[in-house]
C-alpha cells in the first residue's frame, strides 16, 4: 500500500506543482481523492496503470478538485479502458460530469457510475471501509477516511513445510483461514501464520478548516492528509478562503493521535513548502511535505 501524490498545489498550478489529486494504491485496485486539471498527465508519469481498477471520490466542487476528473475519463477511453470507474463526490457530482460528458461529446469505453455522499459510510469493500464527515470550507466538502479490515497474520512457509504441507493450493487455503488436511494431520491456520495485523487508517482532509468534528474523524489515523494552504502568518486569509495553516494542521493531528501528518495544498505564493514543513514541526514530532509524485509506502 502506498499514497502517491499526483499534485500538491493549491487553486493554481506552479512549474513545479500540479493541482490537487492523491492516490492510495492497494494490491489491486487504486482510490484517487480529488483530480485538478491535468490529473491525467501526472498519472501517466507515476505509471499507474490505465485499465486497473479504480475509485475516485472528490472532497467538494472547487474545479481545482474536480475539473480534472474529464480529462482523466476522456484520456482512459483513448487507451481503450474497459474496467469499470466508480465515482464518489458531494451532491452535484453526477449532473457536472453528466453535463460535461455531454457537452464535451466523447465517448466512454467503460461503465462509469456516480454515487453522491454523506456522512456515514460510503463503501464497505471485503478489504476496507471509507467514510465521509463534513468538512468547514467556502462550499459544501466532504473529507474521508479510509480504514483497511484487520488482515491475516503473516504467513510462514518454513512451519507450513516442517509440518508437511505441500506448496500450491493448501498453502492458500492456510492464508485465507481454512484448516487443511496432510495426511492424517489437521493443519490450522494458526499453526503456520502469525497474530492478525491490524488494519491501517488513512484520513483525506480535502480543503478544510480545522475542526473538532474533523479531529474526532482522524483519531488514531496512521496518516493523514491535510490542508496546508498558509502559514500561520496569513492565519486571517485561512479562515477568510476556508482553508487551514500549517501549525493548525498539525495541532489538529496532534490531538487526534495521528501518527504521521502529510502536508499539501500549498499556496502557490510558496516557491517550495520549507517553511511551511517547519512551522508544523514545532508542533507535531512526524510531519512530511508532499511533492508532486511523492511515493509513501505506507507500513
Amino acid at each position: 500500500m502506498k499514497l502517491v501524490f499526483l499534485g500538491t498545489s493549491a487553486a493554481q498550478p506552479t512549474p513545479e506543482r500540479g493541482m490537487t489529486c492523491i492516490c492510495l494504491v492497494l494490491e489491486r485496485e487504486i482510490l484517487m481523492f480529488d483530480a485538478g486539471e491535468g490529473a491525467q498527465v501526472a498519472f501517466q508519469k507515476a505509471k499507474l496503470g490505465w485499465n486497473k481498477k479504480m475509485k475516485i471520490f472528490v472532497t467538494h466542487l472547487h474545479g481545482d478538485h474536480c475539473v480534472g476528473v474529464l480529462g482523466l475519463l476522456q484520456t482512459m477511453a483513448l487507451q481503450s479502458r474497459t474496467e469499470s470507474m466508480d465515482i464518489f463526490g458531494p451532491p452535484g457530482i453526477d449532473e457536472f460530469l453528466a453535463t460535461n460528458l455531454k457537452i464535451l461529446n466523447f465517448g466512454l469505453t467503460f461503465p462509469v457510475r456516480i454515487m453522491r455522499v454523506k456522512e456515514g459510510l460510503v463503501l464497505d469493500d471485503p478489504a476496507y471501509t471509507v467514510h465521509v464527515s463534513e468538512a468547514e470550507h467556502s462550499i459544501p466538502a466532504y473529507s474521508y477516511l479510509f480504514t483497511e479490515k484487520d488482515r491475516p497474520g503473516r504467513f510462514y512457509p518454513e512451519k507450513a513445510n516442517k509440518l508437511g504441507v505441500p506448496e500450491g493450493k493448501l498453502w492458500h487455503e492456510l492464508q485465507s483461514g481454512k484448516e487443511v488436511k496432510v495426511e492424517d494431520k489437521i493443519i490450522k491456520p494458526s499453526d503456520v501464520m502469525g497474530e492478525k495485523r491490524k488494519g491501517r487508517k488513512i484520513g483525506i482532509s480535502g480543503d478544510t478548516r480545522p475542526t473538532k468534528k474533523l479531529e474526532e474523524f482522524f483519531k488514531g489515523c496512521d496518516y493523514i492528509t491535510f490542508d496546508c494552504t498558509y502559514s500561520d502568518t496569513l492565519k486571517d486569509k485561512a479562515i477568510e478562503t476556508g482553508h487551514s495553516t500549517a501549525k493548525e494542521g498539525a495541532e489538529l493531528a496532534k490531538k487526534a493521535g495521528v501518527s504521521n501528518l502529510i502536508l499539501t495544498h500549498f499556496s502557490a505564493r510558496y516557491d517550495n513548502a520549507d517553511e511551511l514543513l517547519q512551522e508544523a514541526k514545532t508542533i507535531h514530532g512526524s510531519v512530511i511535505a508532499a511533492k508532486d509524485l511523492l511515493e509513501i509506502d505506507i507500513k
